[in-house]
């Protein structure tokens, strides 16, 4: 079992100043990561979200985060690839310069950008973002497989003007041929193509373990029949990784309290986004009964989708969505119980979120430690492993093979 963080950098009442002060605690709370046994860090990738997302540059942020630490893995969970995002190229060369800067350390997911607000800053249409991600990933699974690039795809040309010398694309990333691929999975349609492509899947893991076990036995069963037809690399990235909402304090009742405060302004920022709700209360929720609201909002959420209102959400254990509070808040001996329960359903690594919009720092840093003394080590030795490296990285063609054995009958004697 791995251990990661991943940053959204909210701010429940934001100013200049507030703001930058967030990131750089984001960047302490990573230093502190690493220090206590994390095996990775992540940086989301959003636009124009106030309040709920003010990571408009992880790259950057990763940087930062790279030059102070010298273990822990740094990852985009995920890079926001439709063309007018990131275009592909740019991409390539920006996560090639990230890990040769960071020692070969470097993770890349991919997102399509998380609503309308979003898409109109960068004037993204919508109806393209699947197919604009599935040919920026062939392309950076590409870039670096011959020592010159040229591509020619369904939505893309790529190629040096006429009697010039075909692009290379540079620098040269020390993991080779690239860095590993993940999908941003938020629904089970994700969970398949990230399967499908050959890539590793990043879970949004609010809807609680069901939800995680459900989209486990999809990813799983997507992988047993697949024929490598649609491949994104020559290298298979079959990692299946869950996002834990967490809070862990010595005082659990207190560690809740947080916990449910926290994932409800993350919960009431990401429907203020999505045109569904009000303004996130933010700061005004201190002295309400959080968990009291978020399992009334929760158990409304499964309501409708039990009289066929919610037509979207795919499955029941979906319908609660962030307002499931369920999670890792409490004390260590909570966090041991929720991670054996992410263990017992398949997941590689554990991808804590502590910071929420109304969590203090000072929270967010215990939190971190309690992992680090009392909870990691119950699953293995803190830090050990190949820190330039990520397993479960393989050979397409060894990813198939491994498939089809499972899959084979046995014939006794």
């Amino acid at each position: 079992m791995r251990f990661s963080m991943i940053f959204e950098a909210q701010l429940a009442s934001p100013t200049p100043d507030r703001e930058r002060q967030l990131l750089r605690d984001c960047v302490e709370q990573a230093v502190a990561a690493e220090a206590a046994g994390f095996d990775g860090v992540w940086a989301v990738e959003h636009h124009s979200l106030t309040r709920y997302s003010h990571m408009s540059a992880p790259e950057i942020f990763l940087a930062a985060v790279a030059a102070r630490t010298s273990r822990i893995r740094i990852g985009h969970g995920a890079v926001c690839m439709p063309f007018n995002f990131n275009y592909p190229t740019r991409v390539a060369e920006r996560i090639a310069m990230l890990d040769v800067l960071s020692g070969g350390r470097l993770d890349v997911g991919a997102a399509r950008g998380a609503t309308a607000q979003e898409a109109a800053l960068a004037n993204v249409d919508p109806e393209r973002t699947y197919a604009e991600i599935e040919e920026a990933l062939r392309i950076i699974g590409r870039a670096w497989q011959e020592e010159t690039f040229e591509w020619h795809g369904a939505l893309l040309d790529i190629a040096a003007p006429e009697g010039n010398e075909r692009h290379t694309i540079l620098p040269r990333p020390v993991q080779r041929p690239h860095p590993p691929l993940f999908l941003a999975c938020t629904k089970p349609d994700t969970v398949r193509r990230a399967a499908t492509y050959g890539v590793g899947a990043l879970i949004f893991g609010f809807a609680g373990l069901d939800s995680v076990r459900l989209q486990k036995r999809m990813h799983a069963e997507t992988v047993a029949t697949r024929t490598g037809e649609e491949f994104v690399s020559s290298v298979v990235n079959d990692s299946f990784i869950a996002l834990a909402p967490t809070i862990v304090l010595d005082d659990a009742a207190e560690a809740r309290r947080v916990g449910a405060r926290g994932q409800r302004f993350f919960g009431e920022s990401i429907g203020y986004w999505g045109g569904r709700r009000p303004t996130p209360a933010g700061d005004h929720t201190h002295d309400d009964d959080n968990i009291a609201y978020m399992r009334r909002l929760a158990a409304e959420m499964t309501a409708r989708y039990d009289r066929g209102e919610l037509p979207m959400v795919k499955d029941r254990s979906l319908a609660a969505a962030s307002f499931n509070i369920d999670h890792a808040y409490g004390d260590a001996e909570t966090a041991v119980d929720y991670v054996r329960e992410l263990e017992a359903a398949g997941v590689d690594e554990v991808m804590c979120l502590s910071q929420m919009g109304t969590v203090e720092q000072e929270i967010c840093l215990e939190t971190i430690r309690q992992w680090g003394e009392n909870v990691i080590p119950r699953f293995r030795a803190p830090g050990t492993g190949d820190p330039s490296s990520r397993p479960g990285i393989r050979a397409a063609q060894e990813a198939l093979a491994a498939t089809a054995s499972a899959a084979a009958p046995v014939v006794s004697a």
